[in-house]
């Protein structure tokens, strides 16, 4: 393993979390964007020769020395909500790219509890459909299994969020779950450390910047795509927005 990622060239792990129909938010709009941006983001990503890669290839070509192409991105979407069925995957197919979503595992099917001012949009994907995507394709990382802010909690309570979801996830799909990301980006090293011991081989967060500046798989940063990133906005982040931002 390397001890520190490739400087250049930057890849970008962007990250999503509700792609659909919704009218312009009036808060939280970094945990939206509309299908057609989305649509608009997947042809720019074509149209301009980047390579999406799977988490996993992205792991090995910042860690394990694997070629890095020139011009490469990530697509995760936190959380699994049940509009990521109904709009984001069907055009990630079209376009043939690979995604990682966070699923929160003992909300499988039901609503996102964390989300009490939001309600009426807060369905996530059941075990039907989550089975049916992972065989045509989709890859699913794990989000805990309550959606806590991980450093409140006590160091057991840690330990059932990180070790448990992992079991109940690689259960429902019958396959390994090699992925974590922290939920709101919260952790500290006793978390992070956590989920090594558990047998993820990534952690995401919600650091700001290119993934060439984590300092180990288990921290690494992404880009934030909200409701507001109109194309141009969409296109600096992937060239221009690299510089590491550690303010949650």
């Amino acid at each position: 393993m390397l001890s520190t990622p490739p400087a250049t060239p930057p890849l970008s792990i962007l990250m999503y979390h509700q792609i659909g129909l919704y009218p312009r938010p009036k808060a939280h709009r970094a945990l939206f964007c509309h299908i057609g941006r989305f649509r608009q983001q997947l042809a720019y990503l074509k149209y301009t020769g980047f390579h999406v890669l799977s988490l996993e290839a992205a792991r090995q070509c910042l860690f394990e020395g694997r070629p890095l192409p020139q011009r490469s991105v990530v697509i995760t979407v936190d959380d699994g909500f049940d509009d990521f069925r109904e709009h984001a995957w069907p055009a990630l197919q079209e376009y043939g790219f690979p995604a990682t979503v966070f699923l929160v595992s003992s909300l499988i099917g039901k609503n996102a509890a964390w989300l009490q001012d939001r309600p009426q949009q807060s369905k996530l994907m059941d075990a039907a459909s989550i089975r049916r995507l992972h065989q045509e394709g989709c890859h699913f990382g794990s989000h805990a299994m309550r959606h806590p802010r991980l450093t409140q909690l006590t160091a057991a309570q840690q330990r059932q969020e990180i070790f448990g979801s992992k079991q109940a996830l690689e259960d429902l799909l019958g396959a390994e779950v090699p992925d974590f990301c922290y939920p709101y980006g919260d952790y500290n090293i006793q978390v992070r450390d956590l989920v090594q011991e558990a047998g993820y081989r990534t952690g995401l967060t919600c650091i700001r910047g290119a993934a060439n500046t984590a300092h180990n798989p288990f921290e690494l940063p992404r880009k934030a795509i909200s409701y507001g990133d109109n194309l141009i906005g969409y296109a600096w982040k992937l060239h221009m927005k690299h510089k590491r931002k550690d303010g949650q």
